[in-house]
């Protein structure tokens, strides 16, 4: 199979997600967001679901802790919502 990208000639950030993402899928993301400036947010879990998750007792077989790791918010939070849970 030929390539169609030039590593080498590549911009950073682009090698970058070539790097985690394959040959492919840059070619998606590129022909997608091409010229567009991405801010991703510092957390990849929306805070009004992960609460309504905790608040509808999706997450009562998880501890706080296990919440925390796997959503990256503080167990005290955590903590605060399961208490105001009605």
């Amino acid at each position: 199979m030929h390539s169609k990208v030039n590593y080498d000639m590549l911009h950073p950030t682009y090698k970058a997600l070539y790097d985690i993402v394959g040959e492919e899928n840059l070619l998606k993301i590129y022909e997608l967001f091409r010229g567009t400036q991405l801010q991703l947010p510092m957390k990849m879990y929306d805070r009004v679901s992960l609460k309504q998750a905790i608040q509808d007792g999706k997450l009562d077989n998880m501890t706080n802790q296990e919440i925390s790791l796997q959503f990256g918010y503080s167990p005290r939070w955590i903590k605060s919502v399961r208490e105001k849970k009605v």
